[in-house]
């Protein structure tokens, strides 16, 4: 083989793998995509929604809710053997809210628990928490 030919071969074997390596970057996530669940204060029953892609190889996105559709930064995420846990933190009525989110994800479900702390003080017992992934409209 000419210096040529192995100089020719190397450079194709170089685009392959840059080709192999970027396919499997943007391999999409399980937790990526659109969600949605419901909660319940006080009698009151508000969807929330969430949007999650990856950012840096891990997970990022937000929190949609209230009546006015507030975007809550996700802070804190990690994605291992299949749960997804993050933090979103809110003011409210000069109060720091905290919510730490854990959940297994199964498809299209992501099920487990949120914990509320208020100005560092736990809100009640952890909550089930259950999402559903909105199907994304091929049209």
């Amino acid at each position: 083989m000419t210096r040529r030919n192995l100089l020719a071969s190397f450079i194709v074997l170089v685009f392959a793998f840059a080709g192999v390596v970027r396919a499997a970057d943007e391999k999409k996530q399980p937790y990526e995509g659109t969600w949605k669940w419901t909660v319940t204060f006080n009698n009151n029953t508000r969807e929330q929604t969430m949007k999650l892609k990856t950012e840096d190889g891990k997970p990022a996105g937000v929190v949609i809710s209230g009546q006015n559709n507030t975007e809550t930064k996700i802070e804190d995420a990690s994605f291992k053997d299949g749960v997804l846990g993050f933090t979103t933190t809110r003011e409210r009525n000069g109060a720091k809210m905290v919510s730490k989110y854990n959940g297994k994800v199964d498809g299209d479900t992501i099920k487990g628990k949120i914990e509320t702390t208020r100005d560092g003080t736990p809100v009640g017992e952890p909550r089930d928490w259950e999402a559903k992934r909105v199907k994304e409209d091929k049209a």
